[in-house]
């Protein structure tokens, strides 16, 4: 039987790898991913992924070629894959609805926020912000998809003690703050954020991380003109037939 070869691209990360260790094959700021074939369109089918919320996840690990942690993943480099993916498995045209209507963008036009590398040390996923109205300091992270595997877990866990517990952006900031006032211990981050962190602080460090995080500019402007908005990505990125 003839021998066959899937044709593969690289994926330059927003991060640059900037921010894994250099063990770590993500450091190379580069994933190799191969284009999707018959056996990912059966991923995207599977109602069992569906349902139970992995179908894109199980996705993007089938595409991936390059040894590495799909945890490891920074959640903004995750988001280049997802979209380097729909371009290799439909192309780079996605048509989508906004205001009744129909907007088309190409994808391969979609470019990494600007990162001021200065806030960075290479390999150290660490970095201090001094919260603006208490002036505690702490130091952060940014999140990974495993952090937000484990986030997801202890929310649903939440949830089933009480339906309608609302403590999804707390546990967020429990995961992502490293220490308060150089204190690195769990208990003492988890009572701060809930009893002593000011909602005011709480955002002001929201958009700090918001605008040091690396991460692909989903901005588009509609061609009615108007506000820019951020390209959806909804049921019809990965099931264009709909």
């Amino acid at each position: 039987m003839a021998e066959f070869e899937l044709p593969t691209e690289i994926v330059e990360l927003p991060s640059k790898g900037l921010l894994y260790p250099k063990d770590n094959p993500l450091s190379s700021g580069q994933i190799e991913m191969k284009y999707m074939t018959a056996k990912e369109e059966d991923i995207l089918t599977n109602q069992s992924y569906i349902q139970n919320g992995t179908v894109i996840d199980k996705l993007l690990q089938s595409l991936i070629v390059s040894k590495i942690n799909y945890n490891d993943l920074l959640i903004g480099d995750k988001n280049a894959v997802l979209i380097a993916s729909r371009i290799l498995g439909y192309g780079k045209d996605y048509t989508f609805t906004y205001n009744d209507n129909e907007e088309t963008i190409d994808l391969t036009t979609l470019e990494d926020k600007e990162l001021d590398e200065s806030l960075y040390t290479k390999g150290v996923n660490e970095f201090s912000f001094t919260l603006p109205h208490t002036e505690r300091i702490i130091t952060f992270k940014l999140l990974t998809h495993g952090d937000e595997m484990k986030i997801q877990k202890e929310i649903k866990g939440l949830q089933k003690i009480n339906k309608n517990d609302s403590s999804a952006a707390t546990t967020r900031l429990k995961y992502l703050i490293l220490s308060v006032d150089g204190s690195e211990d769990k208990k003492d981050i988890r009572e701060f954020v809930d009893k002593y962190l000011l909602a005011r602080d709480a955002r002001a460090l929201r958009e700090y991380i918001a605008k040091i995080q690396p991460d692909v500019d989903l901005t588009f402007f509609p061609d009615g003109g108007g506000d820019p908005i951020d390209v959806p990505i909804g049921l019809n990125f990965f099931w264009p037939d709909l």
